[in-house]
């Protein structure tokens, strides 16, 4: 009898997990044309939970595992891989996509499976609108946010602003937030352009925007929203939009991209993060490991990737249970937590983070291949009224 009762207890240690362990999925896009956002999002997200648990990796004695998975930015690819995620792999948590289009087909999925999603850094307003759910977080900033800020810096009485977008949620969502913002500060909108997301060629777009520019008096800005490569702020540019009296102006981007923004000194527009702009501990340390790992600065998504990456390991000491998937809402429902750009907070009525943006003009320094966005004032989450669509 001892002996099989040691035998069986034997058998159960090995049938147990030698730990406990919070398993954390990141679905995003690793290939395809946002792969630099992606990378950026994922070194982020692994540096937040390594400086928001101060290096051990344990959340509450539980070792924390990240589980990859590649939507290569198709929704019907995304989709399928958070519901792997939840249902084989167990994730008690999820965090990503990239893409605007793949979030909102993922949506349904972790409601489906009652376990939370971390949005980051999909901008598209309808996820924390229209198409949201009670598990549905978003730590990235929404297209609201993009469009008021970027109204406060842009708009004012006797401006005229013609847009250029993607044709797709991103674009099109963040053109809709913009249009909105815009009327309280005085500013028309004359025109909209939507192309295709895989546009080079931008001749008939902008023949068409100063066509619809070029007898309006006063102050004309072209400001054009787009994610990825193309470069239409340069092309455009090169079309020399002064003639007819446009001035280009455009929100924040990747280093990569701001090596456009050194044909525009003295631009204006509102940006989510460049590294030299927010002066905060977590800031610091980020700039500091990065450049002492990777000798380049964070980028603009390496801040987002390391605030969804807080937010997760906050949100989990929160909760005695990481499967209890009630708590963890309850826990996060308000939540704040300290981040790069500064304090974050999640919004209790759609779940969307609450955070500051910063009013920018290039300029141009040496040393540096870029146009580089220098900090005109902070605006700060009570100073923009984000709408609640749900």
């Amino acid at each position: 009898m001892k002996k099989f009762l040691a035998s069986a207890a034997v058998l159960g240690m090995l049938a147990a997990p030698a730990f406990a362990e919070i398993r954390i999925a990141h679905v995003y896009g690793k290939t395809g044309p946002f792969e630099a956002y992606a990378a950026q999002s994922h070194i982020g997200l692994m540096m937040g939970l390594e400086y928001a648990t101060g290096g051990s990796m344990e959340v509450n004695g539980e070792k924390l595992v990240v589980i990859e998975k590649d939507t290569q930015l198709k929704p019907d690819i995304g989709k399928a891989l958070l519901a792997e995620a939840y249902g084989d792999d167990e994730a008690h948590i999820a965090v990503g996509p990239v893409s605007s289009g793949v979030a909102l087909a993922m949506l349904p999925v972790a409601e489906e499976y009652e376990r939370v999603l971390i949005v980051e850094p999909a901008v598209a307003d309808s996820i924390t609108g229209a198409n949201w759910n009670p598990y549905i977080f978003r730590t990235g900033r929404n297209s609201s946010q993009d469009a008021i800020a970027n109204a406060v810096a842009l708009g004012g009485e006797g401006v005229t602003i013609a847009t250029l977008a993607q044709d797709y949620a991103f674009g099109r969502d963040g053109v809709a937030a913009f249009r909105e913002a815009l009327t309280a500060t005085g500013a028309a909108i004359a025109h909209e352009e939507y192309v295709p997301t895989d546009t080079t060629d931008f001749t008939a777009a902008a023949e068409r925007i100063f066509t619809a520019m070029k007898d309006i008096e006063g102050d004309k800005k072209l400001f054009i929203i787009w994610a990825g490569g193309g470069n239409p702020m340069g092309k455009i540019n090169a079309m020399d939009p002064s003639r007819f009296g446009v001035e280009i102006a455009t929100g924040g981007n990747i280093l990569a991209a701001l090596k456009a923004y050194k044909e525009l000194p003295g631009m204006e527009g509102a940006t989510y993060y460049y590294y030299e702009i927010p002066q905060n501990p977590v800031n610091d340390w980020l700039v500091k490991e990065h450049f002492d790992r990777f000798g380049t600065p964070p980028d603009f998504f390496t801040a987002g990737g390391m605030s969804a990456g807080i937010a997760v390991v906050e949100a989990l000491k929160s909760v005695e249970d990481p499967d209890d998937t009630d708590a963890l809402i309850a826990a996060m429902e308000g939540m704040s937590w300290d981040s790069p750009k500064g304090k974050m907070m999640f919004r209790a009525e759609d779940h969307q983070a609450m955070q500051s943006m910063f009013h920018f003009r290039t300029e141009i320094q040496d040393g540096k291949d870029y146009g580089v966005p220098v900090l005109v004032r902070e605006i700060t989450m009570d100073e923009m009224s984000i709408p609640v669509r749900n």
